[in-house]
């Protein structure tokens, strides 16, 4: 299967979905009319329609029929409710692709009880402005391309990898909660230079294109951040200073620790709760 020619269902349409509507849709990779989403919020749907112009409903079930791609968009704690009420739509002609943090092929499958194709992803934020990362799990019981059809899907909205699904709940520490630590770091980098007479606006503006401008040489020349840093710092001056108040203050430990803990709750919420 490639996304050509298929129709495309989100069940549930968040920020993350309609993240995905408007990378599928600035691809030329699905036409609008090929293209539906359910949300609670009927306010919502007429939203997208409105700016999308693609299909709406309120019945989770009635999507799955419609749609040969069908995207689980929802929050872990409501997954199980919405499974139960699709399973009987869900046949072997659809593949299924969740975004859910935490949640496991294993634990979707025994919820539907039937062996769907389906392929769990993790998919961050910047996503919204197409410039997101998304890892995509290897799975059994996929047809040849259903992983290419995944990769093509959330390749409209950034970058892709392919790992086992032991890794997710990593992903979803490092790069899915990541966006929430780069936005402290701007907002403290901005902060700094308010706090150094820089006027609020200013200090934003030049936080914001200094962490996306580093990120930027780092992808594009591929050097290791330490080269980047040792650019930066000369002998006895402003950056290495700097970074010595950084080391005093753990900041590689603390980030190494939000991972660690953000990895921790993402395997807790697969879990369900106690």
């Amino acid at each position: 299967m490639t996304i050509k020619g298929r129709s495309v269902g989100f069940v549930g349409a968040g920020n993350m979905g309609e993240a995905l509507i408007k990378g599928l849709l600035a691809a030329n990779l699905v036409p609008a009319e090929a293209i539906h989403a359910t949300d609670v919020r009927l306010e919502r749907l007429k939203e997208l329609n409105r700016q999308y112009g693609i299909q709406i409903s309120s019945d989770n079930a009635e999507l799955i029929r419609h749609a040969d791609i069908v995207i689980l968009a929802v929050k872990p704690q409501i997954m199980d409710a919405v499974l139960t009420e699709i399973a009987p739509a869900v046949t072997r002609r659809k593949l299924l692709i969740s975004i859910a943090a935490g949640v496991s092929t294993a634990k979707i499958r025994a919820v539907l009880r039937k062996d769907a194709r389906l392929i769990r992803v993790m998919p961050n934020t910047p996503a919204l402005v197409l410039e997101g990362v998304t890892a995509v799990a290897k799975a059994e019981g996929l047809e040849a391309d259903d992983l290419e059809t995944a990769g093509e899907i959330f390749s409209a909205v950034g970058r892709v990898v392919v790992l086992g699904e032991e890794l997710m709940d990593a992903v979803t520490g490092l790069s899915g909660s990541g966006p929430a630590y780069i936005a402290v770091v701007i907002e403290s980098l901005a902060d700094g230079g308010v706090r150094m007479g820089l006027d609020r606006i200013t200090a934003m503006t030049l936080a914001t294109q200094t962490v996306l401008g580093a990120a930027a040489l780092l992808r594009e020349t591929g050097l290791h951040p330490g080269a980047v840093k040792d650019m930066v710092c000369s002998p006895g001056g402003t950056s290495i200073a700097g970074i010595a108040a950084l080391e005093e203050g753990g900041i590689r430990t603390t980030f190494i620790k939000a991972v660690e803990r953000a990895t921790q709750r993402s395997r807790e919420l697969g879990q369900g709760p106690k």
